[in-house]
């Protein structure tokens, strides 16, 4: 077996929403944990939060950081995040809640404006970690 074979395996956990399709919530191959976009849904409830973006997007970092942690992870082992947003004009008020919870050095990041997302959510983000990275926090 080279050193590019891997097995993928599904990380679940119930302390973030489940997936509303046909998609986990993660996929570990290897050392790298692919975590599926996130909204900014209440595991509990299952239904969006009410609130500002600020609220939503912490909502949405707290469910990626419960599925990190399903995986042996944590927010300081990501290395890459993708941002969803309906409306650009929300960049800076994003930006300001992102970088509440996420630490320096800081994942590479894109943020993309889309028409619309899920549940008619405002947001949605996805990550990579590495997992054992060694940038826990």
């Amino acid at each position: 077996m080279d050193s590019w074979s891997t097995t993928n395996e599904a990380v679940r956990t119930p302390k973030a929403p489940a997936a509303i399709g046909p998609y986990n919530q993660a996929i570990q191959a290897g050392e790298w944990l692919f975590v599926s976009g996130q909204l900014p849904i209440d595991p509990e409830s299952g239904q969006l939060v009410d609130g500002p973006i600020e609220t939503q997007v912490t909502q949405i970092l707290h469910n990626i950081e419960a599925i990190l942690q399903a995986a042996g992870a944590a927010l300081g082992d990501v290395v890459k995040t993708t941002i969803f947003v309906t409306d650009l004009a929300l960049f800076d008020r994003v930006n300001q809640a992102y970088g509440a919870l996420l630490r320096e050095p800081l994942p590479a990041r894109s943020t993309v404006q889309v028409a619309a997302l899920p549940k008619g959510a405002p947001v949605e983000i996805e990550a990579i970690a590495r997992i054992g990275g060694g940038r826990h926090q």
